[in-house]
């Protein structure tokens, strides 16, 4: 009996050391959010004793030049930077974009037949005040184009799971006008695309986290399709990670989506890490009509969604300091 109950510690331990879980036993970390170049411009932020690494975001064009040309020297510099600073990577895989210039998805995706065109026009309204701008989503229900960045994915866990801290999935959210959609586009496929490049990202990295950012999902409000519900649950089961791009104390629209299953799940997934970015920086807290401050960011983070690591926006005051 006490040799079995020996094994069965071992076994529990190794699992911990993979996908490492002692982070769950910590205060939130924090973490900067920039992009990649920007690193040896923001290094006295990366070196202060408070930050624990960086997330980068590298958009599907900077990582395949071209069909099956990829080129991982972004990520390689940065790692090694990074390294030698004793801090850590996570990258953050971007297939939707928010400005109408940005259609950063490879050539051939956009013109060869059988993507459809690869992107499809989005709208979105971040943070408070700001006007309504065009964007694009990549097609990941189109099975030829999800083919082509899981591909992407498995191309990255080659070089990097075990190297990197993790790897994130864009946001869930998108908006895009279903009725005159002409790529086949529908909420369930949508839902289930996320899931399967999930499965796919996890099976692939098997040492780094895998991450998704989630929100919304297009059709569902207070989880009347049970996507959220769903994904909450395929995420503690396959040990895999879940945050968003926003940190907003009650915001009501994420009140009625994401949040609670956050605060119903805290302590329990493999990771949360959430980002406080640019548009966050926007919000203000209804009770004192000002901005909220940092320890207003962390405590909500802390105690209501149980979030693990910060992605800071470098435009975060405190880091002026």
């Amino acid at each position: 009996m006490k040799y079995k109950m020996k094994k069965i510690f071992l076994i529990c331990i190794f699992n911990l050391f993979l996908l490492n879980c002692n982070i769950n036993a910590q205060k939130p970390q924090n973490y900067i959010y920039t992009s990649s170049g920007d690193l040896q411009n923001i290094e006295k932020m990366i070196m202060r004793k408070d930050i624990g690494g960086v997330q980068i975001v590298y958009n599907w064009k900077s990582l395949e030049k071209a069909k099956d040309v990829y080129d991982f020297s972004g990520i390689e510099k940065d790692l090694e930077y990074l390294t030698k600073l004793d801090r850590k990577l996570f990258i953050q895989l971007q297939d939707r974009f928010f400005e109408p210039e940005a259609r950063h998805v490879p050539d051939y995706i956009l013109n060869d037949k059988e993507y459809t065109g690869g992107l499809v026009p989005q709208f979105d309204n971040p943070g408070e005040n700001k006007p309504v701008g065009n964007g694009w989503a990549t097609q990941q229900w189109n099975p030829a184009v999800q083919q082509r960045f899981q591909k992407l994915i498995g191309e990255l866990a080659k070089k990097f799971d075990g190297k990197i801290q993790g790897i994130n999935l864009p946001e869930t959210a998108i908006d895009i006008n279903i009725k005159k959609d002409k790529t086949g586009f529908s909420c369930d496929k949508y839902f289930q695309a996320e899931l399967d490049n999930l499965k796919f990202a996890r099976e692939a990295f098997k040492q780094s986290y895998v991450l998704q950012y989630v929100n919304f999902f297009p059709c569902e409000w207070e989880n009347d399709h049970k996507y959220m519900s769903r994904l909450f649950d395929f995420a503690d089961k396959n040990k895999i990670g879940l945050g968003g791009p926003d940190i907003v104390p009650n915001k009501k629209g994420q009140m009625k989506n994401s949040y609670p299953f956050f605060n119903q799940y805290k302590g329990k997934l493999s990771l949360v890490a959430m980002a406080v970015q640019e548009p966050t920086l926007t919000y203000k807290n209804p009770k004192t009509k000002k901005p909220f401050t940092k320890k207003e960011f962390v405590a909500y983070a802390e105690n209501y969604l149980g979030v693990n690591i910060i992605f800071w926006s470098v435009k975060s005051p405190w880091l002026k300091n």
